[in-house]
């Protein structure tokens, strides 16, 4: 068993890999300012396994004569429909390992597993029996047949009497044989097609060794260089690890800024929120300072303007006109409104914001934005930091390369201690000269199956034989029968098909025993192969039998691994190592082979090496530089919440923008004005009161417009800075706070970070060998050593010999068997339409009564006439 040995040792190495894949890691989004860090352990590229190519393709589809294929499965349903007795068979198995003895046999145990195997039995036992039958019975039934017709009966008198419906019945019997011919030559037809089947796919059984020992080979070629690319790849993640160990500031220091930047940089952000809402303040504290003294200017001009409308607009209705008495109504109420012309919102007694204006000004002297950067900056200098910190690290170095060399020395070791390469070359020469010797039975196997073909052709032409006399007799009889001509008068045509009918009956019966005695042979040795291993292995029941616990040997509890490793207990069977090596698993997987070696040892001894860790064990980084916010920036900020800003009277500013520039709108007083005018007669006070309504409206354009825009911007701003000096105070305290507390972070729990952080770094690294052990046992799982060609072995043989060979032998013998059942009817009919053809050496005359009173004719025996004969 060379072979299954060195299929094992190639895959041992494989013990190297680890038990768990390590975990992926997100970083979370932050400000667009922070130094992005990267992610703490980076997937490794291990690249791709070089893969092997198999050119098996254990695939068969019959064709054509896969319809008679099926037609024999359903018939051997028909005669077998029980499942497959697994439980009976092991048991049979197991209660004669020691060889069958025959006063075992008597125990009522047994005896009870004798009648459950002829139970399932039945119908072969029942089929075999009729064929056994027939093969006994028909050589007697033909000596009797022969015999009694020697003695002139069983049809043998030379003597045909005359009926009516003679015409009919030769009809009925000819049209019978011809059935039963055909049906004869189909069976013959069956049965040939079998047999060339045979033949043309044995020659196809070559193909299939070729192909399979092609594919053990490069199986066996390929498996070390898979192996030294397994080995090849450790280098990846060593140099991953020297990678991360020279860029440690980058790195370890990245992770440190990672886990303070949690604190640190939502303080930082919030001081500079604060920075831009100074300038925000500045600009509505501009603003309202502005459109304040824009409203208090207006408000003056627009006073003066429109008392002195409202004086001349008095002056108008004071024109005699208005006393007229349908005129004066309309003049009492236009001057009934004129109170309405005045000013609505007083802005003069607003008080300015010049005060905290000033106080904003000086503030913004000093740039909390830039000193909030320098925060920034100095927090994200923590890499740079850490980089000089840990100068040690990158000194030793070297001593870290040491290490992880040893570690792939170890690793190298490890897979050069079992002879992978010289167990391979000697599979690939037990491959080779495996393959020489079967290659050497070839012409044997030709020859055999020569005879082999002459025999079922030999056996075919027993009954083409039988078909040509049945043939040829009733073209002969058929042609030459002759209805004017009495049966002692028939023709020498007709005679000689009747002889033929005959030969093809004593043929029939000389023949039939022998090729019954084939049928049944191979009915019940092929059907049974068919039902009992074919099958159970195309849907691999046939494994659950092999594979049952102390089955093969009754010390081993699994032969397989026990014959492998000498280790019975290993839970591995034929069926599991069959089901992954046909989803082309590797041999390291399907062998289980991960059971025989202790990989946590190793790894610990190799992988996970603790020196590694003891260099990390003296960093220390100290953080005590880093200054999130500068005292300037503290005073800065302390400032802006006294600037007095929170001391401006909003509410008066509110109350005041809040009312109209006027008491009432001038537009529509202008058009009510215009409204009266038209109800006047035309004349001077119509054109006059209109004058007033279009001055109207240019005031209203040229100065409440303006101001109304200046109250929105002084209304906005307003409500602005209410909203900023909201609880100024507060926040301000909040941010100092938040700042206070994560500079005491920085100083007073960074060693308990770095040491935090330090851990993970390492971590990580070893993370690195965790992805390469890992890969390893996926790629030796599925890639390395794939078994496809052992799955293929067992499927070609399935193939070549039950599909190749079982399904045509079992068509060969059904077809043949089909032919001997319808010589049955066969013989019958060719002895009964023998008679109208043959020439008869009596036959029924018809004389005259006697009696001249009646009119019967009475029949009787007469000669024929003397003639030649032919």
């Amino acid at each position: 068993m060379l072979w299954t040995r060195c299929l094992v040792l190639l895959l041992c190495w494989g013990s190297t890999t680890g038990e768990q894949r390590a975990e992926e890691r997100q970083v979370q989004a932050g400000s667009q300012r922070r130094q992005r860090s990267p992610p703490p352990m980076e997937p490794l590229d291990f690249g791709f396994v070089p893969a092997a190519v198999y050119d098996t393709h254990a695939y068969y589809e019959p064709g054509a004569i896969g319809i008679l294929f099926h037609m024999v499965h359903a018939f051997l349903y028909v005669i077998q429909p029980n499942t497959f007795p697994k439980d009976l068979i092991v048991r049979v198995i197991q209660q004669n390992m020691g060889g069958i003895k025959i006063e075992e046999w008597r125990k009522p145990e047994n005896i009870v597993l004798l009648l459950q195997w002829l139970f399932y039995e039945a119908g072969f036992l029942i089929c075999a029996t009729i064929g056994i039958l027939v093969v006994v019975l028909t050589p007697i039934i033909g000596f009797c047949f022969c015999v009694c017709r020697c003695c002139e009966n069983c049809g043998g008198e030379m003597h045909q009497r005359q009926r009516k419906n003679a015409d009919c019945q030769r009809g009925f019997y000819t049209a019978s044989l011809i059935a039963s011919s055909i049906f004869i030559i189909l069976g013959v037809l069956v049965a040939y097609t079998a047999n060339h089947n045979i033949s043309t796919h044995i020659k196809s059984t070559r193909r299939f060794i070729n192909t399979n020992m092609r594919d053990l080979k490069t199986l066996a070629n390929n498996t070390p260089a898979q192996i030294n690319y397994l080995t090849a790849q450790y280098t990846t993640a060593k140099n991953k690890i020297l990678s991360d160990l020279d860029n440690i500031g980058p790195v370890l220091g990245g992770r440190i800024h990672s886990q303070l930047e949690k604190e640190v940089v939502p303080s930082l952000d919030t001081a500079l929120r604060m920075a831009g809402a100074m300038r925000e303040t500045k600009e509505a504290l501009e603003s309202v300072s502005s459109s304040l003294e824009v409203l208090q200017e207006g408000t003056g001009k627009l006073q003066s303007s429109l008392s002195g409308e409202q004086a001349s607009l008095s002056n108008t209705l004071s024109d005699p006109a208005c006393t007229n008495g349908a005129v004066s109504p309309t003049c009492n109420t236009i001057r009934s409104t004129l109170p309405q012309l005045g000013v609505n919102a007083d802005f003069l007694k607003l008080p300015n914001v010049n005060h905290a204006m000033a106080n904003v000004n000086t503030l913004l002297g000093t740039d909390l934005s830039n000193i909030v950067q320098k925060g920034y900056s100095s927090f994200n200098d923590t890499p740079r930091l850490v980089k000089e910190q840990t100068k040690n690290i990158v000194t030793a170095l070297p001593r870290v390369k040491g290490m992880l060399d040893k570690i792939g020395t170890e690793i190298n070791n490890f897979a050069k201690m079992f002879p992978v390469e010289s167990s391979l070359a000697n599979f690939t020469i037990f491959l080779n000269e495996g393959q020489m010797k079967i290659e050497a039975f070839y012409p044997q196997i030709d020859q055999m199956d020569f005879y082999r073909w002459i025999g079922c052709v030999a056996a075919l032409c027993m009954v083409v034989l039988v078909l040509a006399f049945n043939i040829l007799g009733l073209l002969c009889g058929t042609c030459g029968y002759d209805k004017q001509a009495s049966p002692t008068t028939r023709g020498c045509l007709s005679n000689t098909g009747g002889n033929l009918l005959m030969a093809g009956v004593g043929f029939s019966f000389v023949f039939s025993w022998v090729l019954m005695g084939i049928v049944t042979t191979l009915f019940v040795a092929s059907g049974n192969v068919e039902k009992l291993i074919c099958e159970p292995l195309a849907n691999r029941q046939i494994f659950q039998i092999i594979d049952t616990p102390f089955m093969v040997h009754p010390a081993k509890k699994n032969f397989l691994p026990g014959m492998l490793f000498q280790n019975p207990n290993i839970d591995l069977t034929l069926g599991s190592m069959y089901r992954e090596c046909f989803e082309n698993k590797g041999l390291y997987h399907a062998l289980q082979l991960e059971t025989m070696f202790n990989i946590n040892s190793f790894l610990n001894r190799t992988v996970y090496n603790k020196d590694l860790a003891k260099v990390f064990e003296s960093v220390q980084v100290d953080l005590h530089d880093i200054t999130l916010l500068e005292q300037a920036g503290r005073d800065n900020l302390i400032n802006f919440a006294n600037s007095g800003i929170g001391q401006i009277d909003y509410e008066t500013y509110l109350a005041e923008v809040n009312k109209g520039v006027t008491l009432v709108d001038l537009l529509s007083f202008a058009t009510d004005l215009e409204a009266q005018a038209d109800q006047l007669p035309r004349g001077a006070l119509e054109n006059a009161l209109r004058g007033h309504a279009s001055s109207i409206r240019q005031i209203h354009r040229d100065q409440v417009v303006p101001m109304e825009q200046a109250m929105s911007t002084l209304s906005q701003s307003i409500k602005q800075l209410q909203r900023m000096s909201s609880d100024l105070p507060v926040k301000v305290t909040n941010i100092l706070s938040a700042i206070d507390a994560a500079e005491y972070l920085i100083i007073h729990n960074a060693s308990h970070v770095v040491k935090q952080e330090t851990k993970g770094y390492m971590q990580s690294l070893v993370g690195y060998f965790k992805q390469y052990t890992q890969w390893v046992k996926i790629s030796l799982t599925t890639e390395v050593a794939q078994c496809k060609p052992i799955s293929n072995i067992v499927d070609s043989m399935e193939i070549v010999g039950c599909s190749f060979v079982v399904d045509s032998v079992n068509t060969f013998w059904f077809g043949l068997g089909a032919s001997c059942i319808f010589m049955i009817p066969s013989i019958i009919f060719s002895i009964k339409l023998a008679k109208y053809y043959r020439r008869m050496d009596t036959e029924d005359v018809f004389e005259d009564s006697p009696y001249p009173d009646t009119l019967t004719r009475f029949p009787r025996a007469s000669a024929p006439p003397s003639y030649c004969d032919c």
